[in-house]
């Protein structure tokens, strides 16, 4: 009796897929993102310089205010019984401005006594200012209340216990030229607060002072 032995099949090998390297397309992207590292950098360095640059010319072209200074303020006629006493009065104003000049309005000054007016006038026509100037304003302003007004009497009494507090006021419209342009207009206000004698001079104390502006 034959036997017949037949021996089982091999199993098939199974085959792993082959991977493809992966080594230009990671050299691409590192590539990719450092040249765009390098665009954002340079993009930042050039933002910052320029900014920069802009603060500077600003600090160098941003006009500084005006600055005054009350130095001599009297009242010749305050002794004088009769008429109302006039005004007069020595400011000086400095353009602190290295490379803008200023323009000047008109200026026009008043004077006040308990919030009361007491003396007006013009003071300076038109006129340019400089860069870096000290320029003096003198005026003489005429009483702006009619003799016989109460306010007078108190002045004068005022003056006679020794000290009179009034406050002179500067008004006009100017304008910063800077390098080639001009800038828009600004109305200009100088409040001078300050105490006379009983002859109607500055007290020392207030000579010199330095007085607020506003815009």
């Amino acid at each position: 009796m034959s036997s017949w032995f037949q021996s089982p099949a091999p199993a098939p090998v199974a085959h792993q897929p082959r991977t493809r390297p992966r080594t230009r397309t990671r050299v691409y992207e590192t590539v990719t993102s450092r040249v765009a590292q390098c665009v954002c950098s340079f993009l930042l360095t050039l933002l910052l310089i320029t900014g920069v640059i802009v603060f500077v010319l600003w600090l160098s072209l941003r006009p500084h205010r005006p600055r005054f200074h009350l130095d001599a303020f009297s009242v010749p006629g305050l002794a004088q019984p009769g008429a109302p006493p006039a005004f007069q009065f020595n400011v000086t104003d400095r353009n602190p401005n290295r490379k803008i000049g200023i323009y000047y309005d008109a200026m026009f000054g008043s004077v006040y006594y308990n919030n009361r007016l007491v003396g007006s006038g013009p003071v300076l026509f038109p006129f340019y200012q400089p860069p870096k100037n000290t320029t003096v304003v003198q005026g003489t302003l005429r009483p702006a209340a009619p003799d016989g007004d109460p306010v007078w009497a108190g002045f004068t009494a005022d003056a006679a216990h020794g000290s009179v507090q009034l406050r002179l006021e500067l008004n006009s419209t100017i304008r910063f030229k800077v390098e080639t342009w001009d800038t828009h207009h600004h109305h200009l206000y100088v409040d001078c607060d300050f105490v006379a004698g009983p002859d109607g001079n500055l007290l020392p104390l207030y000579k010199g002072e330095r007085c607020p502006l506003y815009f």
